[in-house]
């Protein structure tokens, strides 16, 4: 029996996901980005590229952090309130950005703050809320449409943010982009959800639900693949701009690369999103970590143009985020609905750490060898790894002792 969801009625499925796909369009599209600022700060700044890669690496750890906190905060006290706290920190973060000029200074704020801000504002907080108001059977699917609408953030922000720098300078943009995160909170009443009192039946202790999931082999290796995930598209995502301007490729190139990615992601997580209902999602999973490591190694090999740049968005584009729904749902089913955003925050923890490795390395191997080479077949072998060891991930609800019902 499926466990009872308590909002279920005082939410509708088209006003949680249409309220829930914005708040994901504008926290995914402003922080997709963050790749074209590395160039005019450590310009002005006088700065390394590890500098800014390590204050981006920063950022991604403090997100998986506070991610199981804040899906914590959310489950027990309503999604919605964490929404808004993390837009206020976004808003925030961004301006202490733009007036950073201590490397210090700038990875607290663009690291620490806007870390977890983005933590409070973006898919386990969401996920959380589609989980106890979808149908089971639906779920995937709702799942695969809010992670399109990150997309769909990142197709439409790419173009504006490199317009914006261009045209008014990297600071005053930064300023625009935080006027534009407090839109998260009216959009937070959209998701607000009526908590029932005494909570529902079966209820389980955030502790037993901690010990239960880390000590299943399933949940284990699903964060494997999501390390994999995170070291893979942050370190494209972060330094493919400067790779490409690195091999005499322009900024032209860059932003048609980046929106192609954004674009090809819509219909890449919500083709796997629907996917996700009729096929088992390991095989979906293992899929696609092994199809990127196919893209990279073909787009490292082959002479660099901007066609092939093109090609390899596009592919890349649509495995991109399409790890998002197949793993969420997996972690629902398995678990339920009850701390889906918690559990689901210490999933994307995983996925923090791998891409603070891979957008840190990144810059940390460039500046010591020259060349992105290094951190390219890290990224194609660690894809290969999560192919294998996601395809033992059992989908099946976990078995647990008959409680008593009420009479």
């Amino acid at each position: 029996m499926s466990a009872a969801r308590p909002s279920a009625s005082s939410l509708s499925v088209q006003q949680v996901l249409l309220c829930g796909a914005m708040i994901v369009t504008l926290s995914m599209g402003i922080r997709h980005g963050f790749g074209f600022w590395l160039q005019p700060i450590i310009t002005e700044r006088g700065w390394t590229r590890e500098t800014f890669s390590f204050a981006m690496a920063v950022q991604n750890l403090a997100w998986g952090f506070a991610g199981p906190f804040a899906g914590m905060l959310a489950d027990r006290f309503g999604a919605w309130k964490i929404l808004i706290a993390g837009g206020l920190l976004y808003a925030l973060g961004l301006l202490l950005m733009a007036v950073s000029s201590h490397p210090l200074a700038f990875t607290l704020s663009a690291g620490v703050l806007v870390g977890i801000a983005q933590s409070g504002s973006t898919y386990a907080v969401i996920y959380g809320v589609l989980g106890r108001t979808v149908s089971d059977e639906k779920r995937s699917w709702a799942f695969g449409v809010a992670a399109a609408a990150g997309s769909f953030g990142q197709f439409v922000m790419i173009p504006v943010e490199t317009w914006l720098i261009g045209r008014l300078g990297w600071q005053s943009a930064l300023y625009l982009l935080a006027g534009s995160a407090l839109l998260i909170l009216p959009l937070a009443l959209g998701v607000r959800e009526r908590r029932a009192k005494g909570g529902p039946a079966g209820h389980q202790s955030i502790g037993h639900a901690l010990r239960e999931a880390f000590g299943y082999r399933s949940f284990q290796l699903l964060m494997l693949g999501y390390f994999v995930c995170g070291f893979q598209v942050v370190f494209i995502g972060v330094h493919l701009p400067s790779y490409l301007r690195d091999h005499g490729l322009g900024l032209g190139v860059s932003t048609g690369a980046l929106m192609l990615i954004g674009l090809f992601n819509i219909f890449g997580t919500y083709a796997v999103g629907m996917l996700g209902q009729r096929f088992p999602k390991r095989y979906l999973l293992s899929a696609i970590y092994g199809l990127r490591s196919i893209a990279i190694v073909a787009f490292i090999s082959l002479p660099l143009t901007p066609a092939s740049v093109y090609v390899f968005a596009a592919v890349i584009g649509f495995l991109w985020l399409s790890t998002v729904p197949p793993t969420n749902a997996v972690v629902a089913q398995i678990f339920g609905a009850q701390h889906l955003s918690m559990l689901g925050g210490f999933v994307f923890l995983s996925h923090q750490i791998g891409s603070f490795l891979g957008v840190w390395l990144g810059g940390r191997l460039y500046d010591a060898t020259g060349s992105y080479d290094v951190v390219w077949w890290l990224a194609v072998g660690l894809g290969v790894m999560a192919m294998l060891t996601t395809l033992p991930v059992r989908e099946t609800a976990i078995a647990r002792p008959m409680q008593a019902q009420p009479a």
